[in-house]
């Protein structure tokens, strides 16, 4: 039943857009009432974090397998900054709909914008380590501040509430700005 749900709302979302659509709207999509859609989910936000969730999750999906084909900490880190750039780009804007959901819940803060940008963090801080570990990067500078900054660089690229004010930099910017990370990196 979650799952119909879960369809019912991204159709409605699809063509009313998120702000617009209504748990009752919902509720006449699928044939039942707003109270029987509430008990598997305790708002409209939850079944947005739900559509938004299971996106971010293949864009992180797909980064991790760009990743895993690196042969070294800077191929990596170059791999995971083009695919988060060229995966946002196809769902946020492929999807219109979708974007809108996750352009929500990055400017609300919910859960899964947040757990999506963790996430990032943690994949980041693990080449940063891998790097360190093999000669690679710099050790001088603390490791959270270090992925902190790589974080902000790469924020114009991969957010959905900036993204979109970038698009015309695409593809070059992000090129330029990984290079540029890749030798405050350097030893």
């Amino acid at each position: 039943m979650r799952d119909q749900i879960i369809a019912a709302a991204h159709e409605c979302f699809a063509r009313y857009g998120y702000a617009k659509t209504t748990v009752a709207d919902l509720a006449k999509e699928i044939g039942f009432s707003k109270a029987y859609i509430y008990r598997f989910f305790e708002s409209k936000q939850a079944i947005g974090e739900e559509i938004c969730g299971s996106r971010l999750e293949l864009i992180v999906t797909e980064t991790r397998t760009a990743i895993e084909q690196g042969n070294s900490a800077t191929d990596r880190l170059r791999r995971m900054f083009k695919s988060l750039t060229t995966r946002s780009v196809d769902l946020f804007f492929h999807d219109r709909k979708i974007y809108d959901i996750t352009a929500h819940s990055a400017a609300e803060q919910w859960g899964s914008s947040q757990a999506y940008k963790e996430t990032i963090r943690e994949i980041l801080a693990q080449i940063i380590k891998s790097g360190r570990e093999s000669g690679e990067f710099e050790r001088k500078t603390p490791l959270d501040e270090t992925c902190r900054a790589i974080l902000y660089a790469m924020m114009p690229f991969v957010d959905p509430l900036h993204l979109e004010r970038n698009l015309d930099l695409l593809p070059e910017a992000p090129q330029e700005v990984i290079s540029l990370i890749l030798r405050s990196l350097a030893p």
